[in-house]
């Protein structure tokens, strides 16, 4: 028969084998994977994002800020607006009401992203690294950024760790995979 050793060793390697050494199946559903007719999200700040601020008629007021660390936009006459985690129009409609509390009559804000948050890839591409975001990303531009896969790559998982979060989460990898801004993506080598 066989020996205890054997049948554990056999026993742990199916388990890893048949759950990516992660405990699970890819993931192959959700808010990551975009449809055909999917709407482009809707796109949240975060620390690294550099905006274009219009104050109407105040071109003393007028310009580009970036996110700061602690997650606020350093604008003037008014100091500190949170941006973190907000949709470029909530922090326009902030920035705006601070602006009208005693230091512009009726003001007009207007906001727009010129510089997101970069993304980073890993692993097996063909330059590994940080790169910018664009709105709409899916895995394959995000590979194609990075000039393509190497003849290792695993092309059917993807590891994507979300900013802030501890853990990397195994994806199938899909044309419809969507990449998120500070995302880090590692792409794996394939075993044969």
């Amino acid at each position: 028969m066989f020996s205890a050793r054997y049948i554990m060793l056999f026993a742990a390697s199916a388990t890893l084998a048949s759950c990516g050494g992660k405990g699970h199946a890819p993931i192959s559903s959700g808010e990551r994977f975009s449809t055909a007719g999917d709407v482009v999200e809707d796109y949240r700040l975060g620390v690294g994002d550099r905006l274009r601020v219009s104050v109407y008629r105040e071109a003393d007021l007028t310009g580009e800020f970036a996110v700061g660390a602690d997650g606020n936009v350093a604008l003037p006459l008014i100091g500190s607006v949170k941006a973190l985690g907000r949709s470029v129009a909530e922090f326009s409609r902030e920035a705006q009401a601070r602006y009208g509390d005693g230091y512009l009559r009726e003001p007009k804000v207007s906001a727009e992203v010129i510089n997101y948050r970069p993304f980073f890839i890993l692993g097996e591409v063909e330059t590994p690294g940080q790169y910018p975001y664009t709105i709409g990303m899916t895995l394959p531009m995000a590979v194609a950024t990075a000039k393509g896969y190497t003849p290792r790559a695993d092309r059917g998982t993807v590891r994507i760790m979300r900013l802030g979060a501890a853990d990397e989460e195994v994806y199938r990898a899909s044309p419809g995979l969507r990449i998120y801004p500070g995302d880090m993506v590692r792409v794996g080598e394939r075993f044969f």
